[in-house]
């Protein structure tokens, strides 16, 4: 479960799953999805949603956070690629 302190999209991250996002602060809706569940944000403000939007489940994860279980259906989200080190690079540099 993601931390009510960390945006959605930062927990996405964390949990290895990369999630649509230019702008990361609600404006450029990039990041657009629906929730089942609740969310809250940032100084209680909802940037860049209409409340239509608002009511029918939409929200942005990179301000939003998690207040509770929820599921998000994010068309864009794709598992996020670990790259193994550089062969020739195993530690730190003297």
């Amino acid at each position: 479960m993601a931390s009510s302190e960390v945006s959605l999209l930062k927990a996405a991250a964390a949990a290895m799953i990369r999630l649509p996002a230019a702008c990361r602060n609600g404006t450029c809706r990039a990041c657009l999805c629906q929730a089942e569940g609740p969310v809250t944000y940032p100084a209680g403000v909802r940037p860049g949603l209409m409340p239509e939007e608002r009511d029918a489940g939409w929200i942005l994860p990179c301000v939003a956070r998690a207040a509770g279980a929820l599921t998000l259906q994010v068309p864009g989200a794709t598992p996020r690629e670990v790259r193994p080190p550089p062969d020739g690079l195993t530690g730190a540099r003297r």
